[in-house]
């Protein structure tokens, strides 16, 4: 099947011609037709399905053969919501490429930066907004966004939205929208408390189900290499002396880490940059758009500041850090090998990682391929049940000497507090 025989309008596969879509992915495939049909939907989909084009073509469709009188001035009739600034803007790209022939215009409000720009582009007028719900809710209280002519609306990564907190926001814009709307509802799991949530958002919804979170794109090579946690970062160099690597997305568990791995790259003249919530939205999108230009080899990331990420042929992603949660490990791998094209994802375990490795073939199904040919084998055993308990005492007993040491240097009184210098 391809996007012509959707019923998708002229302007729109222009568009998509543009960007070289010829064939939809399996949700695009399903989602569109029902969504251009009016009804609400559940959807399930994990990362790098092509989920955004599966909404933004036929809200984009439904805005362009709504719209009535070229010279009425703009509304806001679409309004997605979403969980972080990267994946915000990710969209707005998005429904700025594939309705770039409409007329349709978007804009994308998010935290962290001045608010000025993003609500003057509101006062010009624009048909689509894309936004986090805390920079929503800020501009709904000031009184520069209404809701009331909202016709569809898109809540998008669900899950990730509960897991960072979001839920009364959430709930404080339902409340705001119009009873009578389109919704769309996207999550990559379906646990209870995400589908309660649907329920308050959607009316006699169709249920769309795509490459369940227990899966890896089939077109997705993937590598396993044992070592000690100390060589970790000498493995790390090595793996990337392989040229073809020009382009590698990395994960790693803390943001802390991140910076230290990345430090560690540029020390060995690899071009790297980390991209974590301490890092301001300006140094984000600064790292964000030299990884992109080619500018940046490595993108160091937390898995919270990674979601949304969407880099045209991505091929290789690297878990630096095993992840202790397994779907996490699935979410990941799924930044590369997207819409049907080659990637590679490489981890690196050291031995307190090798249960979740474990974890992680039991729900994908398969046995990750291990390369044993590498000058930094794993050679030290993980932690006993008793060791691990002696460990998290000593790391409690440590923070408890910090936080006490601290508490009598504040108390002490300052000396020559009235002394004149």
């Amino acid at each position: 099947m391809q996007f012509k025989d959707l019923k998708i309008i002229p302007p729109i596969l222009d568009a998509l011609d543009d960007e070289h879509y010829i064939e939809p992915t399996a949700i695009q495939e399903k989602a569109i037709p029902i969504i251009l049909a009016r009804h609400d939907v559940m959807g399930s989909a994990q990362t790098g399905t092509g989920k955004t084009a599966a909404f933004a073509i036929p809200i984009l469709q439904h805005l362009y053969e709504d719209s009535r009188n070229a010279h009425q001035s703009k509304k806001i009739k679409a309004l997605i919501v979403t969980p972080t600034r990267e994946l915000a803007i990710q969209i707005g790209e998005s429904f700025t490429n594939y309705g770039r022939y409409t007329g349709i215009r978007n804009t994308v409000v998010f935290g962290g930066v001045p608010q000025g720009k993003q609500v003057n582009a509101v006062k010009q007028g624009v048909d689509v907004l894309i936004a986090t719900p805390g920079r929503l809710l800020d501009l709904i209280q000031q009184g520069y966004i209404r809701l009331k002519d909202i016709e569809y609306f898109v809540l998008d990564e669900a899950d990730r939205m509960l897991d960072m907190g979001f839920i009364h926001d959430i709930r404080k814009i339902i409340a705001l929208l119009p009873a009578k709307r389109q919704s769309l509802f996207f999550s990559a799991t379906m646990p209870s408390n995400i589908v309660d949530l649907s329920r308050k958002i959607l009316k006699q919804p169709k249920k769309i189900m795509v490459s369940p979170v227990s899966s890896a794109a089939e077109t997705l090579q993937q590598k396993l290499y044992y070592t000690n946690k100390s060589d970790k970062p000498d493995l790390l160099i090595h793996v990337l002396k392989n040229d073809d690597m020009d382009q590698v997305l990395l994960f790693a568990r803390t943001k802390h880490g991140a910076d230290r791995i990345a430090k560690n790259l540029s020390k060995q003249k690899i071009k790297a940059a980390a991209i974590h919530g301490n890092k301001s939205q300006n140094q984000r999108q600064k790292a964000l758009s030299q990884f992109k230009a080619g500018e940046i080899r490595v993108l160091v990331a937390t898995d919270i500041a990674a979601r949304g990420i969407d880099i045209d042929k991505l091929q290789y992603v690297i878990n630096y850090d095993i992840p202790n949660i397994a779907e996490t490990y699935v979410h990941r791998i799924g930044r590369s090998g997207r819409a049907g094209e080659l990637g590679n994802a490489i981890s690196l375990c050291e031995p307190e990682e090798n249960s979740f490795i474990k974890e992680i073939e039991q729900l994908i199904k398969i046995t990750i391929p291990v390369v044993s040919e590498h000058p930094y084998p794993q050679t030290e055993k993980p932690m006993t049940n008793a060791e691990k308990k002696l460990f998290e005492k000593e790391k409690i007993k440590k923070k408890q000497e910090f936080f006490a040491n601290r508490r009598k240097k504040e108390s002490r009184p300052k000396r020559g507090g009235n002394s004149r210098r």
